[in-house]
C-alpha cells in the first residue's frame, strides 16, 4: 500500500508543478463545455424545454461533469502503454515486487486528481454562469457526483490498461485506443446522455462499463439522485481491475516464453 500511496502523491506533485499543462487542460475543458452545452441548451429550447427528460440547466451540469471525468485523464494513455510494452520498457517494471498494473494505475490516478479538482470547480462555476445563474438541479445528487467522478477516472484507467494489454500480442495499441475513445464518447455518455441513443443501443450502453466512466457522475450532477450508480461503478472497477491484472499476467508469461 505504501508503494501505491507514494505513486499517487509523487504523480500529483509533478502535475501541480507543471502549471502550464494545467492551464492548457483548463482552457480546453472550458472551451468544450461552452460549445457543447450551448448546443444542448438550444436543443432543449427547441423541444419544449427538455431533451429526453433533461432540462437545459440539467444538460449544462451534465456536460460540465462528463467532460471533467474524461479531460482529467491522458487521452492517449492506451497508446502510451502500448508503446512501453512494444519497446520493452515494461520489462523492467515487471521485475518489481509490486503489481505493475497497480503502480501504473496509482500513478495515473495521482496525475488525474489535481486536474479533476481544478476542472470540477471550474466546471461548477461555468455551469452556473452558462445556465443563467441556476445552481445544480439537486444539490444532494451533486454531492454524490463527487465520489462518482473519482470512481469514474479509476474505472477508466483500469479499463485502459486492460485494453492496452493487447500490445503484448499485436505490438501496436493505436487501433485499440481509437476504438476505445469512440466507445467512451458515445456509449460512455461523454458527449450526450445515453437516453438520447436509440432504444437498443441505449440498453446495450447500460450493460457496458463505459457508462461508469462519464455517464454515472454526469447523471448524478444533472439532478438525478441515483446512489446505485456508485455501486455500478464500484462493480465495474473490481471487474475491470481483475481483467487488467489477468491480461498483464498473461502478457508477462508470453514475454517469458518468446524471450521478449
Amino acid at each position: 500500500m505504501k508503494a501505491f500511496r507514494v505513486a499517487v502523491v509523487t504523480a500529483a506533485q509533478r502535475v501541480l508543478a507543471e502549471r502550464g499543462g494545467l492551464l492548457v487542460s483548463l482552457g480546453f475543458y472550458l472551451a468544450v463545455v461552452s460549445v457543447v452545452t450551448s448546443l444542448w441548451r438550444a436543443a432543449a429550447g427547441a423541444h419544449g424545454g427538455t431533451v429526453v427528460g433533461y432540462s437545459a440547466v440539467a444538460l449544462t451540469w451534465y456536460i460540465a461533469t462528463s467532460e471533467a471525468a474524461t479531460v482529467s485523464l491522458n487521452i492517449r494513455l492506451i497508446e502510451d502503454i502500448g508503446n512501453d510494452i512494444a519497446s520493452g520498457t515494461i520489462v523492467a517494471e515487471l521485475l518489481r515486487p509490486a503489481s505493475v498494473v497497480g503502480i501504473r494505475v496509482a500513478s495515473e490516478v495521482g496525475r488525474a486528481l489535481p486536474r479533476l479538482a481544478i476542472l470540477s470547480l471550474s466546471g461548477a462555476v461555468a455551469a452556473f454562469l452558462l445556465s443563467g445563474g441556476h445552481g445544480p438541479p439537486d444539490p444532494a445528487a451533486l454531492l454524490l457526483a463527487m465520489p462518482a467522478l473519482v470512481l469514474a477516472i479509476a474505472v477508466n484507467l483500469v479499463a485502459q490498461h486492460a485494453f492496452a494489454g493487447v500490445a503484448f500480442w499485436i505490438r501496436d495499441a493505436r487501433s485499440t485506443w481509437f476504438l476505445y475513445q469512440k466507445f467512451v464518447f458515445i456509449a460512455g455518455g461523454m458527449l450526450l446522455p445515453i437516453e438520447v441513443l436509440p432504444h437498443g443501443i441505449e440498453r446495450a450502453a447500460r450493460l457496458l462499463p463505459f457508462m461508469a466512466m462519464a455517464y454515472a457522475p454526469a447523471r448524478l450532477a444533472s439532478g438525478h439522485f441515483e446512489p446505485t450508480l456508485l455501486l455500478v461503478q464500484a462493480g465495474w472497477l473490481a471487474v475491470l481491475g481483475a481483467i487488467a491484472v489477468a491480461v498483464f499476467a498473461a502478457g508477462e508469461r508470453r514475454l517469458q516464453v518468446v524471450g521478449g
